[in-house]
C-alpha cells in the first residue's frame, strides 16, 4: 500500500481537541517552513488561532492524516468565505495550503482540495481562489483552483 493509500483527509472540527493541535502544529511547521517565510507562530497565534477560526462562520480547514488515527497531521487548508460581486453567489478563498515536506508530491493537497471543493459548493460558492506568495515554484503554483461550473 502506497503512502497516498493511507492519507485520510477531513472537516477540522475546531472543537476537537486533536483537530485543534493538528491545526496548530500544521500551520506552525508550514510559517517555519521558507514557503511560509521561515518564522514559526507567535505565541499568541499558536494560543489562539483555533478559537479565533471557530469564532468566524466564514471560516473553515481541511486536515490531512497519515492512516486512522489523529496522532499523524501532514497537511492542512485554511480557508475563508467571502463574496463574488459579480456573480453575487459566495467565493472560498484558500488562505493557507500546506503539506509537510516528506508528503509533498503524492497528491495529499489535491486530495484536501476535493473537500474544499465540496464544502464550497455546499456553501454555494462560485468559485475557488488561491493565494499564492511570492516566490513559491512553478510546479506549485500550478495546483491552483478555479470556477466552478455554473
Amino acid at each position: 500500500m502506497s503512502t497516498i493509500d493511507t492519507i485520510r483527509v477531513c472537516r477540522a472540527d475546531y472543537a476537537n481537541p486533536g483537530h485543534a493541535a493538528a491545526l496548530v502544529s500544521m500551520l506552525d511547521a508550514y510559517a517555519r517552513d521558507p514557503m511560509g517565510g521561515g518564522e514559526g507562530l507567535s505565541d499568541f497565534a499558536r494560543t489562539n488561532v483555533v478559537s479565533e477560526l471557530s469564532r468566524l462562520p466564514q471560516a473553515f480547514s481541511v486536515l490531512a492524516f497519515v492512516g486512522e488515527s489523529e496522532a499523524m497531521p501532514v497537511g492542512l487548508v485554511n480557508c475563508m468565505q467571502g463574496f463574488s460581486t459579480f456573480a453575487c453567489k459566495p467565493l472560498i478563498n484558500v488562505h493557507d495550503l500546506a503539506v509537510l515536506h516528506g508528503y509533498r508530491g503524492q497528491r495529499v493537497g489535491e486530495r484536501m482540495l476535493a473537500l474544499v471543493e465540496t464544502m464550497a459548493r455546499e456553501r454555494g460558492a462560485c468559485k475557488l481562489t488561491l493565494e499564492v506568495l511570492s516566490g513559491i515554484p512553478p510546479p506549485i503554483r500550478s495546483t491552483s483552483p478555479g470556477v466552478f461550473p455554473r
